[in-house]
């Protein structure tokens, strides 16, 4: 695909759409190059962090609920990584009207950890405008969802959302584990 072309899947509410953006949220940047690579730094040292989290999870036998909520965000920081890290080794540059080319001859468009992140997935699903007398926004065009995000953006998101609405249930396994702790140190024992 030809960068920003789209192909329409279920009519007009789920489109593949073809965009790059230099690796955060909404197509944010951070201060050019210097930015990208410590952006990219950053996210090893997050995902080496995750990693750490997760297999101390795993040996305190946390909900599995837990783990999989982890375990999504570290497959979708990795997923971001991987795309960061080689997409601009093996792909030449992206155009509106040219197909990038796989190994190109004269190398990929960008260097290590400083590729662009491929997202594709949008889902336009309500359209509409601002009504006139709305502040900043009024008779402009209004699309919700409008951001286009990739599966590794997907995966953190649920992980996420899914940690912040059972952490009460996720997280009740530490409470047990200390209050059975000191309830065994704080009970008399008794000598026969």
């Amino acid at each position: 695909m030809t960068l920003g072309e789209s192909i329409p899947i279920f009519g007009n509410w789920f489109i593949i759409h073809f965009t790059e953006n230099y690796g955060m949220a909404f197509g944010l940047e951070f201060a050019g190059e210097q930015g990208k690579l410590f952006l990219s730094l950053f996210r090893i040292a997050a995902v080496g962090f995750i990693g750490w989290y997760l297999v101390r999870l795993i040996k305190k036998n946390a909900p599995s609920g837990l783990i999989v909520c982890i375990s999504l965000i570290l497959a979708g920081a990795l997923g971001n990584i991987v795309d960061s890290a080689f997409y601009g080794l093996i792909f030449s540059e992206s155009y509106f009207n040219e197909v990038a080319r796989f190994m190109p001859e004269e190398g990929g468009y960008a260097p290590f950890l400083h590729g662009k992140v491929v997202d594709l997935l949008y889902f336009p699903v309500i359209r509409g405008f601002f009504p006139s007398w709305f502040p900043f926004w009024g008779n402009q065009e209004f699309i919700f969802f409008r951001p286009v995000f990739n599966v590794a953006d997907s995966a953190i998101t649920i992980g996420v959302l899914t940690l912040l609405v059972f952490q009460k249930r996720f997280f009740a396994f530490e409470k047990d584990k200390k209050s059975k702790t000191t309830q065994h140190t704080d009970s008399p024992s008794t000598a026969s």
